[in-house]
């Protein structure tokens, strides 16, 4: 049975039968259409001759109609910043209203209650969606790295006569029913320069290359289609090249989906995707008028109707990064992560800026807040960070910490390798490591701490996080490379040789390839004693990034190949260095 006479038999079910050109009026096909449906309807023993459903037409209906929702809420929405560093793109308000609220009650109203929600990103703030709606959470750790094809996977077996929608669109009249009878997919009657699905003659839909219809992304999927697309979510999940793709892939078969069209008005539905969107639907949104654009405004002496281009840069582990522009000009803000408060002593940070202004490292922010940790950069539009795996790159990246740790500097705050350890490991709240071996990792590599003593350099100012990316290569200049050093948040007084260090294992760098950084370092004048030292510090500090993994492990957030790797530093490396250790004692004898 096609479309058309599905249709026709959900509108006899919802309204009084008149006549043949009242029904062809209310369901937007021709009279003869009509005709011919409904003498199918009527062969088929689903209707009767006086127009009314026969049981058989009743169970038709019950046998499809909709049992639950799926929203898909995990994502980031990385056009949406600044708003979205405060507030998830679904909570953001339109016209005083929630748009994942506005789903939630939309799906109410269709005798929809069984509703899961896939979160990912600050996802404590739907927590409150479980008693004021009801509905379950179902957390996505993989939300960073993979599209909502993994989010649709972890309730994948849940699909069956389901709706399964994004969070972050308004729809002016409700696009869900009390009864289906096949399954479809949304989109917008008008035309999409990024769209590469349209609605043919047949209203199939189909794959083009550009200019398709508006996809709305809301679908409903009965028992007779999920099955089918339940296989291929599980199948395209495991796959890694799926990693980067939406759960639509899941509803094509070559170049059509396997689903109906259902198409609206394209001014019936939003969908919001950046700020400025946001702002000129609902210009009194009191979800924009945060703190961010003001402090903006304030510093640079504009409007924020003048802040434009707004768009997101990848998000760091201490930061959330957005760039925009103002009257022509680019800028960089970074607004301080949960876990700064961890890691970050942000009044140390100030001065460490003042410190460096008249040192050439780096840009010193235009604007710094050693309170809440806000900052404002000039933004370099050509800059790359180092490649870790180019000498070149390494070489040039060794230079400007030799000469950062050269100039001998000093701040208030110095930094105790073995007590951030500790503290990390306070921070799982009594939870037991993940590692089974923790506890004599631990002993292991604390039993190095008294050689560090006797054999560390003086402290002075270093950076403590001078990792390959915050080595950033500026050629916005024709015929010119420069070279800077950023992101002193961590900065603090140790041994130089801890940037060293750190160096190696962020860029999870095997043995071979340490002695190649530590040899570019010294110009190979490295001696055993220094080496050794580097080893002990990559022990130590592969324990305290293992450490601080965890901590963010119970938070959830996971970090994969990256935790393992820092524990295996602090065990290789302690073995190293032990060995090392045990030279140099035979060699003073």
């Amino acid at each position: 049975m096609n479309k058309q006479t599905l249709d026709v038999l959900l509108k006899l079910n919802s309204e009084p039968f008149v006549n043949q050109r009242v029904l062809a009026e209310n369901c937007g096909y021709s009279l003869g259409a009509i005709n011919q449906s409904l003498k199918e309807l009527v062969n088929d023993g689903l209707v009767t001759k006086q127009m009314k459903l026969t049981q058989e037409g009743k169970d038709l209906l019950r046998t499809n109609k909709p049992r639950n929702a799926i929203i898909l809420a995990a994502g980031f929405g990385m056009r949406s910043v600044p708003i979205n560093l405060y507030t998830p793109k679904p909570l953001l308000k339109l016209n005083g209203e929630c748009l994942i609220e506005r789903l939630i009650r939309q799906l109410h109203e269709a005798g929809v209650n069984d509703i899961t929600v896939v979160v990912g990103f600050m996802k404590d703030s739907f927590e409150y969606l479980i008693d004021e709606y009801g509905v379950k959470l179902v957390y996505n750790t993989d939300y960073m790295r993979k599209h909502n094809l993994s989010s649709l996977n972890l309730v994948v077996d849940d699909i069956s006569n389901t709706y399964i929608m994004p969070s972050d669109i308004w729809c002016r009249n409700n696009p869900f029913n009390d009864n289906e009878l096949y399954s479809w997919y949304m989109v917008a009657d008008m035309a999409y320069a990024s769209s590469n699905v349209r609605v043919n003659r047949k209203s199939d839909l189909v794959k083009v290359a550009q200019n398709g219809n508006a996809l709305v992304g809301i679908c409903y999927l009965n028992e007779e289609k999920a099955g089918e697309v339940r296989n291929k979510v599980k199948k395209y999940s495991s796959l890694k090249e799926y990693d980067d793709k939406f759960w639509e892939e899941a509803l094509f078969e070559k170049d059509r989906m396997t689903v109906n069209a259902r198409v609206i008005k394209y001014s019936d539905y939003v969908e919001i995707n950046s700020y400025e969107q946001l702002n000129e639907i609902n210009t009194s949104s009191a979800s924009i008028q945060n703190d961010a654009l003001s402090v903006i405004a304030d510093t640079l002496k504009c409007s924020t109707d003048e802040i434009t281009d707004i768009r997101m840069l990848k998000k760091g582990v201490t930061n959330r990064s957005f760039v925009f522009d103002v009257k022509g000009d680019k800028y960089i803000m970074k607004i301080p992560s949960d876990i700064d408060n961890v890691q970050t002593n942000r009044r140390n940070e100030k001065e460490v800026y003042e410190l460096i202004k008249d040192t050439g490292l780096c840009d010193v922010p235009v604007y710094f807040n050693a309170d809440n940790g806000y900052r404002i950069s000039h933004y370099i539009e050509n800059a790359r960070c180092c490649n870790k795996d180019d000498i070149d790159d390494v070489r040039m990246c060794m230079r400007k910490l030799k000469q950062f740790h050269d100039m001998k500097l000093a701040s208030a705050l110095h930094v105790d390798l073995f007590e951030r350890i500790n503290k990390y490991e306070e921070l799982w709240n009594g939870n037991r490591s993940v590692f089974g071996d923790y506890e004599k990792t631990k002993k292991n590599v604390f039993g190095l701490r008294e050689f560090i003593e006797s054999h560390k350099n003086p402290y002075q100012l270093i950076h403590m996080d001078a990792v390959h990316d915050n080595f950033l290569f500026d050629n916005s200049k024709q015929g010119e490379t420069s070279l800077q050093l950023i992101d002193w948040e961590t900065a603090g007084m140790q041994d130089k040789n801890v940037d060293v260090a750190m160096f190696a294992i962020d860029a999870m760098y095997d043995k071979e390839q340490t002695d190649k950084l530590i040899d570019i370092y010294y110009e190979d004048k490295c001696d055993d004693l220094t080496r050794t030292m580097i080893y002990c510090y990559m022990s130590v500090c592969g324990l305290m990034l293992s450490n601080w993994c965890e901590y963010k492990r119970n938070m959830g957030v996971e970090f994969g190949e990256y935790s393992l790797r820092q524990y295996r530093y602090a065990k290789d490396y302690c073995r190293y260095a032990t060995e090392m250790i045990k030279g140099l004692e035979n060699g003073v004898k």
